[in-house]
C-alpha cells in the first residue's frame, strides 16, 4: 500500500469517525432538550413574566449552568407515556390534599404527637432523574421529607409523622414504592419497567 492509499484510508476512517461523532452529539443534545426546556421555563417561573426577553436570557442561563458548571449527567430515558404522567401527577395532588388534611387535623389535637420515625426505603430503579422526582414528590406531601439520599445505592431515607407500629412503616414504604413505579411508568426507561415489573408495589 503506497502513501496515497494509506491516506485515502486514513481519510474515509476519520470521515466515518466525525459521523459517529456527530450522530453521538445530537443524540446526546435530543437527550438533554427536556432537561434545558426544564430550565428555561423554571427561568420564567422566577421571573414571573413570559415574554421574549425572559425566554432568550432563560436559554443563556441554561446553557452556561448545564456546560459551565459540572453536574453529573442526567440519563433520560427518551420516552413519555402521558396517560401515566396524568395518573401520577392526580395520585400527587391527592395525596397533598389528603396529607394536608391529616397534617392539620394532627395539629389541633390536643392528644400527644403521633410517633414519627425515619426510614430507609430501597428504591428498585438506578435512575439519578428517578430518584429525585420520588424525592421531590415524597417531600412536597405534608408529614414527611426526605433527609438523605443514597444516590449509590439507590436508598431514600424519609423521616415521617403517624408511624406507630411496624404496619406503619411498611405502608409508608410501599407508598415510596409506589410513586417510584408511577414515575418510571410516566417517563422511566424500559430498563426501568422491567425492574417494577412483576412486583405487588408498583400500582
Amino acid at each position: 500500500m503506497n502513501d496515497q492509499d494509506r491516506d485515502e484510508v486514513a481519510g474515509e476512517h476519520e470521515g466515518r469517525t466525525g459521523k459517529a461523532d456527530r450522530r453521538e452529539l445530537r443524540g446526546r443534545l435530543w437527550q438533554q432538550l427536556p432537561l434545558l426546556i426544564g430550565l428555561v421555563l423554571l427561568w420564567m417561573v422566577l421571573w414571573g413574566q413570559a415574554t421574549w426577553l425572559s425566554f432568550v436570557t432563560g436559554v443563556i442561563v441554561a446553557i452556561l449552568v448545564t456546560r459551565v458548571f459540572y453536574l453529573p449527567p442526567v440519563d433520560l430515558s427518551g420516552r413519555i407515556n402521558l396517560w401515566y404522567t396524568i395518573v401520577f401527577l392526580a395520585h400527587f395532588f391527592l395525596d397533598v390534599a389528603v396529607a394536608s388534611f391529616t397534617v392539620a387535623f394532627q395539629a389541633l389535637d390536643p392528644r400527644p404527637i403521633p410517633r414519627s420515625s425515619v426510614i430507609g426505603i430501597q428504591l428498585r430503579t438506578r435512575s439519578d432523574l428517578i430518584m429525585t422526582l420520588d424525592a421531590i414528590a415524597m417531600s412536597l406531601v405534608p408529614g414527611s421529607l426526605v433527609v438523605e439520599a443514597d444516590r449509590e445505592r439507590s436508598i431514600l431515607y424519609l423521616h415521617t409523622f403517624a408511624t406507630r407500629t411496624t404496619g406503619d412503616v411498611e405502608l409508608m414504604r410501599r407508598k415510596v414504592l409506589v410513586v417510584e413505579a408511577r414515575i418510571v411508568r410516566a417517563i422511566g426507561s424500559r430498563t426501568d419497567l422491567r425492574r417494577i415489573q412483576g412486583n405487588g408495589a408498583d400500582r
